[in-house]
């Protein structure tokens, strides 16, 4: 799985606007139509490229709430645990970690009702033995991925 320059700028332009034609992408890289086609292609069936997502601004959507969950889990339970937080329709990102905590989970919310009922939800679960919730008061940085 080698990643040359084109393979690399083609990355960024995509992550700069996914829906730009392949024509104008081949323009701005200096080669055909067709090699950006079967790069992204090849990108596609290497798991490089997994989906192509609009950047949505929730907020604007009228969830105002996001919250960082630390949770901590009985012993071996770990993944069962993180399926089952996994599954809820607020949550956006689950991760293993080092740490005070098991697992980290973000969610947002329109309401802190609908947060309430989704940490009572995770206190619930059996094996969790607790969860710490953090307010995220100021958005500094949303970005997927890193700049390449």
């Amino acid at each position: 799985m080698t990643l040359d320059e084109t393979d690399i700028e083609l990355i960024k332009e995509l992550k700069k606007d996914a829906r730009q034609p392949y024509r104008e992408i081949a323009q701005k890289l200096g080669v055909a139509e067709g090699t950006v086609h079967n790069r992204v292609a090849k990108l596609q069936e290497q798991g490089i490229i997994k989906r192509f997502i609009p950047d949505i601004d929730y907020s604007k959507l009228g969830y105002d709430l996001t919250t960082v969950v630390g949770v901590t889990v009985q012993g071996g339970r770990l993944p069962d645990v993180e399926e089952m937080i996994s599954k809820e329709p607020n949550v956006s990102a689950v991760y293993d970690v080092t740490g005070e905590y098991d697992c980290i989970f973000i969610a947002r919310f329109k309401t802190r009702e609908e947060l309430n009922l989704l940490i009572k939800r995770i206190l619930s679960i059996k094996h969790v033995n607790r969860s710490q919730t953090m307010l995220v008061l100021n958005t500094v940085k949303d970005k997927h991925g890193v700049d390449l």
